[in-house]
This record gives structure tokens, sequence and C-alpha cells, in this order.
């Protein structure tokens, strides 16, 4: 077959300029507010871009809010104590991990009604769907454990102990493994999916009490938010048996105080942390070795959790009006102020 030369010269030429437009152009602003109400603290987001939706947990609940139309649509209960909430698109099914009963919840994403409940380890915090084998990893705080269960059957196949605390976690079905920070040991975790043992960890230093991660599958890039106000970019190659760098920190960037979530935009090449402070930093993937950061996005004082759609490159933020508390002391949610804060790009 004749190439066109030209065109491909044409095609490229206009890929650079995409790319270059979300450095040099492009930044995040503030687009509406998606009122939520109710009572009480959240935690995790979490983006169903197949169905377009975005499901948030809050106290109890998990309230699902359609992408497209940007309303909220229904709502999952019987979450005692939700943490997260993973997707398996393929099998019509959502797990929450709900930390104060120790259990899993498995869901209808059809009825969003509950299926079964699976009993984890103590205090189930992050929840993964993992692909590979269709499984779900709940990472159970208190517990120092992960528990993995069938997301067909609920069956429980294996409890993976753990050096600590976990605190969330990104699969990688091409290397066959689950990462995961250990919080208090100031190290990742790396989980072999086919025998659900840890086969490897590694020091995060410089970065400190990791909680946040995102994973750029085409280049092997995990992104860390650190509490000691870093953003790592870490290489991935945990398990393939390459030689150095394998696990090392690549580069950081500084970020605000009180990060609690990741993402990474594959589409776009950026890096966000959202932080309690009330800022998310961007930052652009330069090339495998090189992260700059682009744009310190200011939000609201608390949205700390933050999820992407990868499709409208949109970021929601959870948030809530809270009244002073004295020194020492969390704020006080002001009853029926929950929502969810909406940015994306703007020339």
């Amino acid at each position: 077959m004749k190439t066109n030369y030209r065109w491909l010269v044409v095609v490229f030429g206009l890929s650079l300029i995409g790319a270059l437009n979300v450095r040099a152009g492009e930044t995040y602003r503030f687009l509406k507010e998606i009122p939520v109400g109710g009572d009480g603290g959240w935690d995790y987001l979490s983006v169903d871009e197949t169905a377009r939706r975005l499901y948030v947990t809050h106290t109890t609940k998990i309230v699902v809010i359609d992408l497209d139309k940007e309303t909220v649509v229904g709502e999952i209960a019987d979450t005692l104590g939700v943490h997260g909430f993973a997707v398996a698109p393929e099998l019509g099914r959502g797990f929450s991990s709900n930390g104060k009963e120790n259990k899993a919840s498995i869901v209808d994403l059809k009825t969003l009604q509950t299926i079964a409940k699976v009993d984890t380890g103590e205090s189930p915090d992050a929840i993964l769907y993992e692909p590979g084998r269709q499984e779900v990893y709940t990472f159970n705080g208190r517990g120092q454990s992960a528990t993995v269960f069938e997301a067909k059957t609920g069956k429980i196949v294996a409890t993976v102990p753990l050096s600590g605390k976990p605190e969330f976690a990104v699969a990688d079905p091409m290397a066959a493994c689950v990462y995961v920070n250990i919080e208090d040991k100031n190290e990742i975790a790396v989980i072999e999916t086919k025998t659900h043992t840890v086969v490897t960890s590694r020091p995060i230093a410089p970065g400190e009490e990791a909680t946040g991660m995102a994973f750029d599958a085409a280049h092997h890039r995990l992104f860390i938010g650190c509490h000691n106000k870093l953003m790592l970019m870490m290489d991935g190659y945990f398990c393939w048996g390459f030689t150095s760098p394998i696990g090392k920190v690549i580069t950081s960037v500084p970020i605000g105080a009180g990060v609690d979530a990741n993402a990474f935009d594959s589409g776009t090449q950026l890096a966000f942390a959202s932080c309690g402070d009330g800022t998310v930093t961007i930052a652009h993937e330069d090339s495998p070795e090189k992260l700059t950061v682009v744009q310190t996005l200011v939000t609201e004082r608390g949205a700390r959790t933050m999820a992407l759609d990868s499709t409208t490159h949109k970021i929601y933020l959870a948030s809530a009006k809270t009244e002073p508390a004295p020194a020492g002391q969390r704020p006080k949610i002001i009853a029926g102020s929950f929502k969810i804060l909406v940015y994306g790009l703007a020339q």
C-alpha cells in the first residue's frame, strides 16, 4: 500500500500541537457544583466511564451521579462506614468497602441493589477490582492486610498480610501485580496476583506517608501523593526482572498539604494531586523521566478526594461547608451542604 507521508506529517504535527496546548495554553477552571445534600463525611470517588457514572461514598451510602447530565440519579444503601467503591463494568457489578462492619458489598450496577456481602479484615478502606483475574482486593487498615475475593462469586481466595497500614492501590494486569501504599512504613508493597503474595517492596524516599496513587500504564509510571507535600513519579517495573532503576523514585514535584488522591490522564499526560488545603497540583509528564508542574488549581478547603473522567478530562472533588472548630478538632460539617465540585480544561 502506498504511504501518504505528507498526511503522516500533518497528523503528527496536529498531535504535537494538541499536546503543547495542554501545557502552554489550557488550564483547569471551575465549571459547576453538583448538589448532593445529606449528612456526614465522605471518602473516595470513582468513575465508571463505560456507564457514564460517578460513585461518591457518603457515610452509609454511595451516591450515584450521571456524568453526562451531572445530576444525582440514585444511591446504593446499607454500606456502613463506606470508604471506596470499585466497578467491574464487564460483570455489571460494583464493590464497596464498608469500614465500620468489616465487610464488602457486592452490588448490581443496573438495580443498585446489594447482591451479597463478603467478610474482610478489620477496617477495609481502599478497594480495587483487578481485571486480569477478575478479583477484588480490599485493603484493611487496622487489619494490615488485603482480602481477595472472586468478583463473580464473592468467594474469598486469599488474605495477604502486609507490613503496615495499607492506603491506596492500583492494578497492573500486564505485570500481573497490584501496587499498594504502606502509609506508615513509607514504602510500596507489590502483590503478585497469581500467588496473592507480596513479592517485593520499595522505599519511597524522599516521600513520606503516601496516600493517593495513580498509574500511567503506557510508560509504567506510578504517581504517589505524600504527606510531606510531594508527588512522586516512580518506576513501576517491580516484577519483571529488569535491572536498575526498577522500583525507583525518578523525580518529584511539590504539592499542597493534606493530599488524599491522585489521578493520571493518559490523553493529556497530566497527573493530579488533590489536597485538603484546597488545592489540586497538576503536573505534566514531559517524558518518563520528567514531571513539570503546570498549574496549582484552587478548589475548596477539605476537598481532598477526587476522580477523573478521562473521556471529558474533567475532575470531580467532594466538598461541604463547615463550621469552625476548636484547635485540634475537625471542623463540623454543616448538614445538607455536601456537594461535588466540577473542574475542566479551558483555553
